[in-house]
């Protein structure tokens, strides 16, 4: 009776498990049937690689999730330049791939009808080299008027980075002084910049990528940054002494005139009589001997 009962809990147990599995590989099959093959980035690349072995693969992908313009064949990869950045596990598509025949390199990412053109930079210019490629930039010209005063003008606004000296790599975040950055325009904006570092000095301001807004300015002279100095000086106090200098006489005390004595017919002084001291008298006993002072 026993055995009878486990010879049943075993069948049932291995009908369960053939039932799993078929299960299983009914909804794998219906899976697999439910994908699409297509080509993703095997590793990280970088803007103008040209794509080959190693850098891209062939997956599996939920065919109603399939990205509008993905590849499906990896030879139709082979040998194309990417033009932005692609990341591992991401869908190769046609819109990040440069066109047939583009050879790689910095030239391979323009946007059809732009240029390429470079500035020298600095510390300063490269905002602390904090100007990577892919940020966006407004370029100042610093130069001097029809007056010559000397002004400060936004030329051109949201202007894409392409390269820092010879990096063109997006995906770094440190900051890094360097030499020379490469920007891309327009022809028009191409002889803007070149006119601009002719008649001054470039430089430029770092903004967000995501702020599209253009602002007109009419740029900053000297007189608006430090205001109309001749006028102030014209209207500051004078620091020297007015009205005229007072002067008090001195005068000396008069000299006293000196005595007439009167004489004799015969030469002989006469006796004069001894002039009566004023003011105070103390008297003065030194022993025996008396003596007068005046005060």
């Amino acid at each position: 009776m026993k055995s009878k009962r486990a010879l049943i809990m075993i069948a049932t147990s291995v009908l369960a498990g053939l039932l799993a599995v078929w299960l299983a590989t009914k909804w794998i099959g219906q899976m697999a049937e439910n994908t699409t093959k297509i080509v993703v980035a095997a590793r990280d690349v970088d803007p103008g690689t040209v794509l080959g072995d190693g850098s891209v693969q062939v997956i599996a992908w939920p065919s109603g999730s399939v990205p509008t313009g993905a590849i499906k064949d990896l030879k139709k990869t082979q040998g194309r330049v990417a033009s932005t950045q692609i990341f591992t596990g991401e869908p190769i598509l046609e819109g990040k791939l440069a066109r047939d025949g583009a050879t790689g390199g910095l030239a391979s990412v323009l946007t059809e009808g732009k240029r390429a053109i470079s500035i020298q930079a600095n510390e300063i210019v490269g905002v602390a080299g904090y100007i990577r490629p892919g940020s966006r930039v407004d370029i100042m010209v610093n130069t001097h008027d029809g007056k010559e005063q000397t002004l400060s003008k936004i030329v051109l606004e949201n202007i894409l980075v392409l390269a820092t000296a010879q990096d063109d790599k997006r995906d770094q975040t440190k900051p890094k002084v360097v030499s020379t950055v490469t920007l891309e325009v327009d022809p028009r904006q191409a002889e803007m910049i070149d006119l601009a570092r002719s008649i001054g000095t470039l430089s430029m301001a770092l903004r967000n990528s995501l702020d599209t807004a253009t602002v007109k300015t009419v740029g900053v002279t000297r007189k608006d940054l430090m205001g109309d100095l001749e006028a102030l000086a014209a209207s500051a106090p004078s620091t020297a002494a007015s009205g005229t200098a007072k002067t008090t006489a001195v005068t000396s005390p008069p000299k006293p005139k000196a005595s007439t004595v009167p004489k004799k017919a015969n030469g002989a002084v006469a006796p004069t009589t001894a002039a009566v001291p004023t003011g105070e008298q103390v008297e003065i006993i030194r022993g025996v001997q008396k003596a007068n002072s005046n005060f």
